[in-house]
């Protein structure tokens, strides 16, 4: 009889627990509702892991359909296109030159909860980045959100346009010795061949991957610019049929480095007489493509006295393939009176600094 109570009462013991059971399994259908919630947190993460920024871009499909963009797009040359970005302050960079032609068939408008592009009618001219980023602001100040934004190339393929259309024929590349030199024939067919051409002597000119690179986005790059690569070049690319030749682009050496302006003054003559013509000339060599910009100060400035001032500018190939940019400020000073006398001081400034020069007129 005890033998039979202990097995009845060990018996019970398991059965004491299966009433749990069916709460147990209550539990699982919940954990199941939790899970759908997993990938929903991992599609909002940045498509690159090492990223810490959020595309905010999406193209408007067919039938409201929206689609993340990839880093490229490829869409046929007269189709038209809808870019959304989320957020209520947001703005955009696309090709310059469809701001330059103040271009009609592009629409930019801001709406409660996003940005919104439309490019109608597209051109292989259009090809190019377009991006979007969310502006914050507080109160007149506003800076670019770097964790929103969003930004994909898009190709607008066209047969008959193999290479993307300037509105020139010809352009001047500067090759600075400090600086990465590029040839901008894009194309409008990601899969073109593309190779680059001097034309004298007349050779093909090797992309080697490393000093010469072809980017699709940007052009022919040339790594370490030298003088021996100056001269006129231009592209020829094929893709399904005759090969098409590009606009052609004259390398110019660049022989001033980077720097402030290296500037001299130099006055006609350092004595004047009453009524004589005073000029003092403000001169700076400096790169092709860097502006300068004079002020000056000057014995009869106080006074109001009337003078001239003159700003111009012109390049000059130094004879081996360096160019150089000479730009100029004149002050003229008619009928001298004692009261131009003194110190006239020539301030020169570009990007990289200023630079101030003086010399002194005297009254005879």
């Amino acid at each position: 009889c005890l033998l039979f109570l202990i097995l009845l009462v060990i018996g019970q013991s398991p059965k004491s627990k299966r009433p749990k059971e069916p709460g147990e399994n209550r539990i699982k259908p919940v954990s199941k509702k939790v899970k759908p919630k997993s990938p929903k947190m991992k599609e909002r993460e940045p498509a690159d892991p090492s990223s810490k920024s959020q595309s905010i871009m999406t193209q408007v499909m067919d039938k409201g359909r929206f689609q993340k963009l990839a880093a490229t797009l490829s869409l046929s040359a007269g189709q038209s296109i809808e870019l959304r970005c989320k957020g209520s302050n947001v703005s955009w960079s696309y090709p310059s030159y469809l701001d330059t032609f103040k271009d009609s068939r592009l629409s930019i408008k801001q709406l409660d909860r996003y940005g919104q592009l439309i490019l109608a009618n597209s051109t292989a001219a259009d090809t190019g980045e377009y991006s979007c980023w969310l502006q914050l602001c507080n109160g007149n100040k506003c800076r670019k959100d770097e964790t929103k934004m969003g930004s994909t190339y898009i190709f607008f393929t066209d047969k008959g346009e193999l290479f993307v259309p300037t509105p020139s024929y010809f352009e001047i590349v500067y090759l600075n010795p400090d600086k990465p030199a590029v040839i901008p024939c894009r194309v409008t067919t990601p899969s073109a061949k593309v190779t680059l051409h001097r034309e004298f002597p007349a050779e093909e000119i090797e992309t080697d991957g490393t000093n010469i690179i072809y980017d699709v986005k940007k052009g022919f790059v040339y790594q370490h610019p030298t003088s021996d690569h100056k001269g006129i070049v231009y592209c020829k690319a094929e893709s399904q049929g005759a090969p098409q030749i590009s606009i052609k682009y004259h390398l110019l050496y660049v022989e001033v480095p980077k720097g402030p302006p290296s500037t001299t003054i130099t006055a006609s003559s350092s004595r004047a007489e009453v009524s004589d013509s005073i000029n003092v000339i403000c001169t700076v060599l400096g790169e092709p493509d860097v502006d300068v910009n004079f002020s000056w100060q000057y014995p009869g400035q106080e006074s109001e006295r009337p003078v001239i001032i003159q700003n111009f500018w012109r390049l000059i190939n130094r004879g081996t393939g360096h160019t150089t940019r000479i730009s100029k400020s004149v002050i003229v000073i008619e009928d001298f009176e004692a009261r131009d006398a003194g110190n006239y001081i020539c301030i020169a400034q570009n990007l990289q600094g200023e630079t101030t020069v003086a010399t002194k007129v005297e009254l005879n």
